[in-house]
């Protein structure tokens, strides 16, 4: 089994730091970065349980949170922070540079895997960075919420639904249309958070293989002298608006 490379790293936006957790394979020559969505967070049991699927198929993978402490907190009570798919679209852009920044991703492919209002924000940011995203996957994701711009997303899109999500099904076929590059999955008779046995591991192979298709996977990588072991700096702080 490939040696995993795990650190938690901090990506600096607007004054706040976000958290996350950066693992990449020896081997990997990819990373794969995380958007979730719905008042989840890095900690989403759903998300991990795909990282670390697309992780043994030799990608990295970052997972972060794109709200701080407080404001999960406030969008617990409130649930209007999980909806501004802007901000969550800036968030996700910051972490994005970091990967261009960090020694142990920068030469990397990037893909994006986006859950719920997650993947609004993440076809946002394929949008604002044309020719930065090499593929994007969605799980039951919300992408009739990127609006206008889902037209100026170019990278590959895979928008995974479950057979029994009718709702969210429909808006995921109606906002493939107004992609350059996208397919329809439909996983049979799951829900909404794919909580049917089997459901969730047919997300993840369906997503390494379309991350596979468009981003390859991993490549022999030479280890630095501790044997690989990696510590991210600390991306530059973006003076806040």
């Amino acid at each position: 089994m490939a040696q995993l490379m795990s650190e938690p790293v901090s990506i600096a936006f607007d004054g706040h730091a976000l958290a996350g957790d950066l693992v990449i394979p020896e081997a990997a020559r990819s990373v794969v970065l995380f958007a979730h969505g719905s008042g989840s967070s890095r900690h989403s049991g759903r998300n991990r349980s795909v990282a670390e699927a697309l992780q043994g198929a030799g990608f990295g993978t970052l997972l972060m949170d794109l709200l701080t402490e407080d404001e999960a907190h406030l969008d617990q009570r409130t649930q209007h922070l999980r909806f501004d798919i802007d901000l969550l679209a800036g968030r996700l852009g910051a972490a994005l540079d970091a990967l261009g920044e960090w020694d142990a991703t920068r030469s990397m492919g990037v893909g994006l895997f986006g859950a719920s209002t997650g993947a609004a924000a993440a076809l946002k940011v394929a949008a604002r960075r044309d020719g930065r995203i090499g593929a994007l996957v969605s799980r039951g994701g919300r992408p009739d919420l990127g609006g206008a711009e889902l037209s100026d997303v170019r990278a590959p899109t895979l928008l995974i639904v479950g057979g029994s999500d009718r709702e969210v099904l429909n808006l995921n076929r109606q906002a493939a249309e107004m992609l350059t590059s996208a397919r329809v999955e439909i996983v049979p008779r799951a829900t909404h958070l794919f909580e049917e046995p089997g459901a969730l591991e047919q997300v993840s192979s369906l997503a390494a293989g379309f991350f596979k298709e468009h981003l390859g996977a991993s490549v022999p990588r030479p280890t630095g002298p501790d044997g690989g072991h990696f510590k991210p700096p600390e991306p530059r702080r973006r003076p806040p608006r």
